[in-house]
This record gives structure tokens, C-alpha cells and sequence, in this order.
């Protein structure tokens, strides 16, 4: 079983996504499992604070270092035991290395526990990732208010890498010939005075056309068939 742990500011922005459909599934059959980790939790402050002004002047706050290392260190104690156990700490940001599904295949593979570091205001005290081997990761050229949805993509993408958690492995588009346009019944319909019908190669039962059409769909070179 593989266990994420979400260090994070805002643990109940992720209820909705974990409690619904296959990762919901993935977790009640014990495939992967999902732990949290307030870094408020952790802090000396009577109120809870765990952000600062940064230091060299600048707009808005920088979180404190002390609550987000006693977070992780919180987690790497909690990790799976025994001489298997391996962790992956996974720093989400913008400046990050491209997360793609290659890397999904290869944390899916390698590690018991993954740990995501989810930042939010203008970052993290950058002395964090100075104590730990860190692997900085981003999921796409734009900026996002926090590393939570950014955590909930990557922790998606890794839990559909391990056996059994789509039922049928060859459910992974990336396994098979796919293309980004799909059709199901009924075979034509109208709207706005206009018929839309199913491509008549897909009706065909020519699995090789079909196969051809697909692949073709996919590189984006298509080819249309009667």
C-alpha cells in the first residue's frame, strides 16, 4: 500500500476529492492511503500563527520553518516500517520540475510514502527544503493560490499507476491506443436542425481501421475513413 502524506495548511480542502469515485474506492480497499499533517499543529504560537513577513521587505507572508519541519518530521515517523519502507518528500511549486506521467509511474513504483510539502501566501521559509532531500515538482507553467489542488493532481495521477486501483490496468490511456474524442449510443442525433452522427469507421467492427483512427486521432493526424 502506498501512503501519501499532505502537509498542509487546509486539510478539508481535499475531503470532497478523496471521499468520491475511484480514489474513494482506492482508499476503502486499502491500495493507498492518504494522512495529514497541519503544520498549526505544530507551532509554539498560542494563536496558532505560522506566517511571517519575509525578511528583505516584499508584499504579503511567508510561512514559518519550524511548524513545517516538525510537520514533516511528524510524517517521516509515521511512515511505513520495516526494511521496504521507502519516502519520497515532494515540494509542490511553481519553479518545479514537470510533473508528468512518467514520474507518476516511477513514485508508483519506487516508494511506500510519499510526502507533498503544500505551500500557500508567498511560499515557505526556503530553510525547509535545505534540511531534506526534496524533489521540487510543478504541474504546469502557471501559479496556483496553494500546492492542495496541485497535491490532489499529482496523488491522483500516482494512485491510477498501482495495480488494481482501476480494476482493469488497461484501463490507462496512456497504455493503449487512445483518442482524445470518444462516442458512445445512440448512433446519430439532432440538434438545432442539424444530425451528429457516430464516425462510420467506429461502426465498422474493422478493429484495425479502428485502431489505425485512433492512433491517427491521438498524434493529432486523423484519418477519416467512408
Amino acid at each position: 500500500m502506498l501512503t501519501f502524506h499532505i502537509i498542509t495548511l487546509f486539510p478539508q480542502a481535499f475531503r470532497s476529492y478523496l471521499g468520491e469515485s475511484i480514489i474513494a474506492r482506492a482508499i476503502r480497499e486499502r491500495h493507498i492511503a492518504v494522512k495529514f499533517y497541519n503544520p498549526r499543529d505544530y507551532t509554539d504560537d498560542k494563536w496558532a500563527r505560522v506566517d511571517r513577513r519575509p525578511y528583505g521587505g516584499g508584499p504579503g507572508m511567508v510561512l514559518q520553518a519550524l511548524p513545517f519541519v516538525r510537520a514533516i518530521e511528524s510524517a517521516l515517523k509515521s511512515k511505513i516500517k520495516g526494511k521496504k519502507s521507502k519516502v519520497k518528500i515532494v515540494w509542490l511549486s511553481p519553479s518545479g520540475k514537470q510533473f508528468d506521467t512518467k514520474l507518476a509511474k516511477n513514485y508508483a513504483k519506487k516508494y511506500t510514502d510519499i510526502i507533498f510539502i503544500c505551500g500557500r501566501y508567498e511560499g515557505i521559509d526556503a530553510r525547509v527544503k535545505r534540511l531534506y532531500k526534496v524533489e521540487e515538482v510543478s504541474v504546469g507553467p502557471f501559479v496556483l493560490t496553494g500546492g492542495e489542488l496541485p497535491a490532489m493532481m499529482v496523488m491522483d495521477c500516482i494512485s491510477r499507476q498501482i495495480e488494481d486501483v482501476l480494476g482493469d490496468i488497461n484501463s490507462l490511456e496512456e497504455n493503449r491506443i487512445a483518442s482524445p474524442d470518444v462516442y458512445t449510443r445512440p448512433e446519430s442525433f439532432k440538434y438545432k436542425g442539424r444530425t451528429h452522427k457516430v464516425p462510420k469507421v467506429l461502426l465498422s467492427g474493422h478493429h484495425v481501421r479502428i485502431d489505425d483512427w485512433r492512433g491517427g486521432r491521438k498524434s493529432g493526424k486523423a484519418r477519416h475513413f467512408g
